[in-house]
């Protein structure tokens, strides 16, 4: 700010007051902001889930503080050993009214974790960063106004902070970088689905290293795991216009495995960042790759976790001979997990890998508090231990109901 030269003959002696009192009490604050008492700030480390977290010393952590602003170093937690989690979208995670009533909710049950957007199916990341690549591209959106803050803040409550990404749906970069997109046959124009969405093509470098940095950006303030989704080719619309730029002697299910493993190698590197894939939940149960490019046994050596999005909703009339999947919530699932489990068996992995999505939503039916207990049943059932629960609206009015234990656990 700059100094003005006032004169002091045109200040009533009123204002001369009230001046030198406002001067005192900056004089006061400063020296307070400066002073040993607060230049520490208090953290406690206590363990999560019998973890203790990573990279915060149990003593007091010393913030930086530069002309008195005070810049709290991130810090993350451990994996815990069972994760129970819900899905908090960015505008709901940035707005006035989230804290108190999901950590309200977090505090009173069994979940120790949220799945927050970092980057949604828009294409927009969710916060402002210092990355000069993604400031240039211009995704960033400051959904998220202080996204240290709150990432701090959640962890002074020891919440695992899981960070979703949406891949290759980005009806934003695409129009950045029409270059970097899946194509039309017809035209060779950016292709759209029904809903008139594009997405970037998962044979592309520069998609991968894109993608890679957001990753690194989410974690550097203070995201503990990175959440894939959209990590496939698209599903409907004129899928016979799609040029897929396939090399000659590669599959869609090839490019996505590439990718798998190119993101994988990245992000383990240099920091070991705890990496999760979701999937669509027919793929425990799929021989190929559905048109789509994802296969189970593809993914599941590249990530710590996999995450099937086991949704009865979204299971087709007739499915494992139910007309109505979404009304035998546990039986869709129990399908589902075992077939999971067998294949992982099959490739020497550990079932642990598997952190399955669960329904909070209505969609097809009401989904009551004892159908969202039916899922959690169907994944304790086949010896899992740890889910995450959807609703897009974030209201998990099923769960606060009675779905959830009302308490945590170690």
């Amino acid at each position: 700010m700059e100094n003005k030269r006032i004169s002091v003959s045109k200040i009533n002696t009123k204002r001369i007051i009230v001046a030198s009192f406002a001067l005192i009490i900056c004089g006061v604050f400063a020296w307070y902001l400066l002073s040993p008492s607060f230049s520490k700030v208090e953290y406690n480390s206590p363990a999560v889930n019998g973890v203790e977290q990573s990279n915060v010393p149990a003593t007091n952590i010393a913030p930086i503080v530069t002309n008195a602003v005070v810049e709290i170093p991130v810090t993350h937690i451990k994996t815990p050993e069972h994760v129970k989690s819900v899905y908090i979208s960015a505008w709901t995670a940035g707005g006035p009214k989230f804290l108190s009533p999901i950590t309200k909710l977090i505090d009173s049950t069994e979940l120790n974790a949220v799945v927050i957007d970092v980057k949604d199916s828009t294409g927009r990341v969710s916060f402002h960063s210092s990355n000069a690549e993604l400031e240039k591209i211009g995704s960033p959106e400051k959904r998220i106004p202080d996204i240290k803050a709150l990432t701090t803040l959640l962890h002074q409550k020891n919440i695992y902070i899981i960070g979703r990404i949406a891949v290759f749906q980005d009806p934003y970069l695409t129009k950045v970088k029409p270059e970097w997109s899946i194509t039309r046959k017809s035209d060779g124009k950016v292709w759209k689905d029904r809903k008139g969405l594009s997405f970037l093509d998962p044979s592309k470098k520069e998609v991968y290293d894109y993608i890679a940095t957001v990753a690194k950006e989410a974690y550097s303030v203070g995201f503990d795991e990175l959440n894939f989704d959209y990590i496939r080719y698209p599903s409907d619309g004129n899928i016979k216009d799609i040029n897929y730029h396939l090399v000659e002697g590669k599959t869609k299910a090839d490019n996505i495995e590439a990718f798998f493993k190119y993101l994988s190698a990245d992000l383990k590197k240099e920091q070991n960042i705890p990496i999760s894939a979701d999937l669509f939940g027919l793929t425990t149960e799929a021989t190929d790759d559905m048109g789509i490019g994802q296969v189970w046994e593809k993914a599941l050596p590249y990530f710590d976790f996999l995450c099937p999005m086991v949704y009865p909703s979204h299971y087709p009339p007739g499915q494992d001979g139910f007309k109505n999947p979404n009304l035998h919530p546990y039986e869709i699932i129990n399908i589902a997990l075992t077939s999971a489990i067998k294949k992982t068996k099959a490739m020497n992995e550990n079932i642990s890998k598997i952190r399955p999505w669960l329904q909070d939503f209505n969609l097809g039916a009401v989904y009551t508090p004892e159908m969202v207990s039916a899922q959690m049943k169907a994944v304790y059932d086949n010896g899992l231990n740890s889910w995450m629960l959807w609703d897009p609206a974030n209201k998990y009015s099923s769960a606060s109901n009675g779905a959830l234990k009302l308490e945590t656990i170690q």
